[in-house]
């Protein structure tokens, strides 16, 4: 009788997508040195990011991260476009695969500068939607190693 009036426990609600994209590319910004490391790559890799940005903008995320996938089969460790790729999995709501990309990215990328911010913050971001509260305060704990301090000069 008592089973009857009990109600299914109620979901948490769903993390603002297009908001934690926007705070994590912010902090990004904010650990960005002077120290940024970048690779040659093939001009139809830039290509492809560039129409991904557009389509982007025009909320048109699917058809961004089509883009991008493309990106990454010429450049597969790219860790900027892996990154790249793990944003756009917090935008349709992917947290599993944003999560992936994002440490693949890391594992991958420099380790300093605004791209490992980001790294590690879609990771934290990404374990803490997917219940993993202890997980996301590491990768928190390690977004300061991130900043590269200024050279000192006499």
């Amino acid at each position: 009788m008592l089973t009857a009036c009990s109600q299914p426990p109620a979901k948490p609600p769903m993390p603002d997508t297009t908001g934690a994209v926007a705070a994590i590319r912010a902090l990004g910004a904010h650990y960005e040195s002077s120290v940024q490391v970048h690779g040659v790559r093939d001009p139809a890799v830039d290509g492809f990011l560039d129409a991904a940005h557009k389509q982007e903008a025009k909320g048109q995320i699917a058809a961004a991260q089509a883009d991008v996938d493309k990106a990454l089969k010429i450049a597969p460790r790219a860790p900027d476009i892996l990154q790249y790729a793990a944003e756009l999995a917090v935008e349709s709501g992917d947290w599993k695969r944003a999560g992936e990309l994002a440490r693949q990215s890391y594992d991958l990328g420099p380790k300093v500068g605004g791209l490992c911010a980001r790294n590690l913050e879609t990771l934290a971001r990404a374990l803490t939607v997917q219940g993993d509260d202890a997980g996301a305060a590491q990768a928190r704990a390690k977004i300061e190693a991130c900043r590269v301090p200024p050279v000192t000069r006499f």
